[in-house]
């Protein structure tokens, strides 16, 4: 089944469980192409399981996820394939391959399709190394040699190494300092603009997500219960919001201690 519309991702009454536990309780989401949308949420709320089912990472139990137009439960291998290699994950802790130098990490999808050669693979991965501000010089090195922030740029630019129309993005800027996390947000809104890039990121740092997003999705107790703007996150009255957003105990959101 194929849907015509702007919408890059669609969620249509998407439910999940795991045994009796009720996780994904019918979540509507609709993802417009070429913007940044960022899932909201207390611990526990569903959202981390939403964002694997997104990427195909989880079956869902029920409802429709479209991708691009195209049923993604009803998606052939070969177009899954294609899929897979017109989108980037950027890991939560980087995800780089110990065992594998920089600029082997940064082009270990093209280095395995065997479609290009090393030399031309190295070349692509200084051009990335150059886009999230880091020197060609540490192409050789390996990743335990890297600074956390460092190696999470290295992730980025594994990312977008073969310029994704659809970047999933996983606490982007955890464990990072203030200026590093800046630089991240620069890096992710210069993609979606520059390389039109869909973007669908998880975070529980509330000034990163105002930065990169154009969309926030608010996820609690497997429902979205709110949906706005990146301006209008400190100014809605949604009771769950200003609760999250102020960090306090009591509210509609439940606690667990």
């Amino acid at each position: 089944m194929m849907r015509e519309d702007t919408h890059l991702i669609q969620a249509i009454q998407v439910h999940k469980r795991f045994g009796n536990k009720h996780v994904l309780k019918g979540i509507d989401i609709d993802i417009p192409k070429g913007t940044s949308t960022t899932l909201i949420g207390p611990s526990g709320s569903g959202k981390s399981v939403l964002f694997k089912c997104l990427q195909g990472l989880m079956e869902i139990d029920a409802g429709q996820i479209f991708i691009n137009g195209q049923n993604r439960t009803s998606i052939s291998l070969p177009t899954s394939k294609l899929l897979e290699h017109k989108r980037g994950v950027l890991f939560q802790y980087g995800g780089l391959f110990d065992g594998l130098t920089v600029w082997e990490n940064i082009c270990f999808l093209l280095i395995n399709d065997g479609n290009i050669s090393r030399k031309r693979a190295r070349k692509i991965a200084e051009e990335k190394l150059s886009i999230v501000g880091l020197s060609s010089e540490l192409c050789d090195v390996y990743p335990n040699n890297l600074s956390g922030g460092m190696q999470k740029r290295v992730g980025f630019a594994r990312a977008i190494v073969n310029n994704p129309e659809l970047l999933f993005l996983d606490e982007p800027t955890a464990g990072l300092d203030p200026i590093t996390s800046k630089q991240i947000c620069k890096f992710i809104s210069d993609s979606v603009s520059k390389l039109g890039a869909t973007t669908v990121s998880i975070s529980s740092d509330l000034k990163t997500v105002e930065e990169i997003s154009d969309q926030i999705v608010m996820i609690n107790d497997g429902r979205v219960v709110w949906n706005g703007s990146a301006s209008q996150l400190y100014k809605t009255e949604n009771a769950f919001v200003q609760q999250f957003v102020n960090k306090r105990t009591t509210g509609p959101i439940k606690v667990a201690v």
